[in-house]
């Protein structure tokens, strides 16, 4: 049998991760521990097959604490996962790529091309760009997200298999019902989950990868600040590659197919480009070298790694605790160029360069992000999610409390 495209993807990912420097990757591994981490990539496929290119990939398994996100500032990224920061760098290099194309009409992308007056309009979304046509978005993971899509494979590997209690939720805000973290309640499936898994970590309302992912089958993989300038009809994945030993097809199909807990948006479409478009998982025989099943026999214990490695075309970073690895806490240069508040930054200066520099403040006005997220302009989005989370993933609970304000000055 020959190499599958499944299989190309998988290994367009693992190449580009392993020619990066050792700063990006776990430690060594000893005689006595051995630092595991999941990666998960972005890859684009021309539909006449002559590229296959790794246009992001992330590593990382943490998330803030509930308590840390009202003094993040848009600066610490809440959920660095390695699907979220995949995404993240993706959403990256899209905006990039808008403003080189907002720079000069002659300047040209391999990615993202210029839309033309004709394709826009209120139902069809009336952003400048567009993911180019010919592609096709792929996700590979070494391991099956956290959260529904994993529970089957999480229970196979506890030694006591009776499911933690559940316990409840302690917000800053005031008092959070229902979510449960990963690891309680093994017996109830199809819902959402909150990260992190294990019991003795901090709270947070971070949710399942399991859940973000079933979600951008409605919103597309572009980000709030990517999605007021890119249409998201060309921005949704084909498939998601997990590697063999991580594929429960039930678990899969529960999580993420119309049949399963999406069923209710099965052949939905909304206005602004947006519909329900389920990607497909499928498998690879390729095995992540830092993955937990690749722990050599001469080290003796499995330790997770604290870093997270963000990379596209345009960037490489190395993350600790959110921020860039080797800053201090409050260094404001420790701020990665995945945030919140370099995306939104990047997004107004793509905006200046088209001549409308005041745009989300007059729509919205305000300066702060959260009243741009609600703003006339991304309202499609929103409904989108609001009608996602009230049909298919009830129980919803936004992590709020990074407010912030963003200008050019």
């Amino acid at each position: 049998m020959g190499v599958t495209e499944d299989d190309t993807i998988a290994e367009t990912v693992l190449k580009t991760y392993h020619a990066l420097p050792s700063k990006y990757k776990p430690v060594k591994a000893t005689e006595v521990f051995f630092h595991w981490v999941p990666l998960s990539g972005i890859v684009a496929v021309r539909d006449d097959h002559s590229t296959t290119e790794c246009l992001s990939l992330g590593t990382g398994m943490k998330c803030l604490p509930i308590n840390q996100v009202t003094g993040a500032n848009g600066s610490v990224l809440h959920d660095w996962h390695a699907e979220i920061v995949a995404l993240r760098a993706f959403n990256h290099l899209l905006l990039h790529e808008c403003l080189d194309l907002a720079a000069s009409p002659t300047n040209r992308s391999h990615i993202v091309r210029r839309r033309e007056p004709h394709e826009m309009s209120e139902a069809g979304g009336l952003q400048p760009f567009s993911i180019r046509d010919d592609l096709r978005l792929h996700m590979y993971s070494s391991e099956a997200p956290c959260g529904d899509a994993s529970m089957e494979l999480l229970m196979e590997t506890q030694a006591d298999p009776t499911p933690w209690p559940v316990a409840g939720l302690h917000h800053p805000l005031g008092p959070v019902p229902g979510l449960l973290r990963g690891r309680e309640s093994f017996a109830e499936l199809g819902i959402v989950r909150r990260k992190p898994a294990r019991a003795d970590s901090p709270q947070t309302l971070s949710k399942s990868c399991s859940d973000k992912l079933a979600l951008k089958q409605c919103t597309s993989i572009l980000s709030s600040h990517t999605s007021l300038l890119v249409n998201p009809a060309n921005a949704y994945l084909e498939s998601l590659i997990l590697p063999k030993s991580q594929y429960v097809a039930y678990a899969c199909d529960r999580s993420f197919g119309p049949q399963g807990r999406m069923e209710h948006m099965a052949g939905q479409r909304w206005s602004g480009g947006y519909s329900f478009r389920p990607f497909r998982v499928k498998t690879t025989t390729h095995e992540f070298a830092y993955s937990r099943r690749s722990k050599p026999a001469s080290s003796k214990e499995l330790r997770t790694s604290n870093s997270a490695a963000v990379c596209n075309p345009r960037l490489r970073e190395s993350l600790v605790v959110g921020r860039l690895q080797g800053r201090k806490k409050l260094d404001p240069r420790g701020a990665s160029a995945i945030c919140s508040k370099w995306m939104w930054m990047t997004v107004l200066q793509v905006l200046a360069t088209l001549g409308t520099p005041n745009l989300l403040q007059e729509v919205s006005g305000s300066s702060h992000v959260q009243a741009w997220k609600q703003c006339v302009l991304l309202v499609d989005r929103q409904r989108v999610k609001a009608d996602a989370r009230a049909k298919a993933l009830p129980g919803w609970i936004r992590n709020e409390g990074d407010n912030f304000e963003v200008n050019l000055k």
